[in-house]
């Protein structure tokens, strides 16, 4: 058994779309050590093809070089293989440093002599569905067909549960927003119009810098009469958002991290798409139903700014996202 070490993306969607690739690795053998920053750690600790996590010391921009050459001696004779996902010259120094034989990755940055079996990357222009493009790394074909799961031990769950007076399928999930900009958001009074017309709870979830817009749902919905908004924006770890997402009823959400999240636990989710695009980077499950109005026939005049992938609307209005009313979400749960 040859032992790998697995280099992961910074962000959780993207960590969430490693997953098929992983499960292809550990299939044909191979022993699977993820090198992983903090925030994406507990998206590996629920695959259970992850023999060991190893939490990156590292924080946002940067080369960072002493914490990393730290990190390479640290692995140094570890690995027999190493795959890099990100594309960016840092993440590919550690397995550089630390004497890996065979390292893979894509092209660029620099990345001639850090790397020596690299793939091409994908033409300008063409943004390929992520799942297929870390896959591919495995070297094997069919990588288009794999879909993401997620698996979290019964009794995390459960204390998850148990931590915020829940019960399984009794509640709703809201993530509202995006990391990326107000461009993937559905607007605050939408999400708040959508929690006042459900029968259950509605929990809210995000990052400590998304409390202000979940406060503000939250004061929006219990105005209009919602049955029960519990605001964890901030609050909750990311072990414990997953499994808050993997016992819900059902969670809507825009294009980010969550979505992928709930998709890879097959838990019934409607995701809102407005600046990115489907195409690119869908919620990669049986139960996810997607609106996008880009697509939408019926829907006048046509959106032919979209996709933008902008992080704020270029013409001021988003109406991508404002035109999506919470009744039709509302039917699709």
């Amino acid at each position: 058994m040859s032992a790998s070490l697995v280099v992961a993306p910074q962000w959780i969607g993207d960590a969430v779309m490693t997953e098929p690739l992983l499960r292809r690795l550990q299939a044909r053998g191979e022993r699977l050590t993820v090198g992983a920053l903090p925030w994406v750690a507990p998206v590996y600790r629920a695959m259970p093809q992850v023999a060991e996590v190893i939490e990156f010391p590292f924080a946002h921009g940067g080369l960072q070089w002493t914490a990393r050459r730290a990190m390479a001696e640290r692995l140094r004779g570890r690995f027999d293989v190493a795959y890099v996902c990100p594309n960016s010259l840092k993440s590919a120094l550690i397995p550089w440093w630390a004497g890996t034989p065979k390292r893979v990755g894509y092209r660029g940055e620099a990345r001639l002599m850090v790397l020596n079996q690299r793939l091409p990357n994908p033409p300008a222009g063409e943004r390929p569905p992520m799942v297929a493009f870390y896959s591919a790394l495995s070297g094997e074909a069919g990588v288009a067909e794999d879909r993401p799961q997620l698996q979290l031990d019964s009794a995390v769950r459960a204390a998850a549960l148990q931590a915020q007076g829940l019960q399984a399928q009794g509640y709703y999930v809201f993530a509202p927003g995006a990391e990326f900009g107000p461009a993937k958001r559905w607007p605050a009074r939408h999400f708040a119009s959508l929690a006042a017309q459900l029968s259950l709870p509605v929990v809210l979830l995000g990052s400590a810098k998304e409390s202000a817009l979940c406060g503000e749902i939250a004061a929006q919905a219990q105005a209009q009469g919602a049955r029960g908004v519990i605001d964890l924006s901030g609050r909750t770890s990311l072990d414990q958002a997953l499994a808050l997402i993997a016992a819900a009823r059902a969670m809507v959400s825009n294009d980010s991290g969550l979505m992928h999240v709930a998709a890879a636990f097959a838990t019934p989710q409607v995701a809102v798409f407005g600046s990115s695009s489907p195409l690119h980077t869908p919620p990669l499950s049986a139960k996810a139903q997607v609106i996008w109005l880009k697509n939408d026939a019926a829907y006048q005049p046509p959106l032919d700014c979209a996709p933008c992938f902008q992080r704020e609307c270029p013409l001021g209005h988003t109406r991508c996202l404002v035109d999506i009313r919470p009744e039709r979400v509302l039917a699709l749960l």
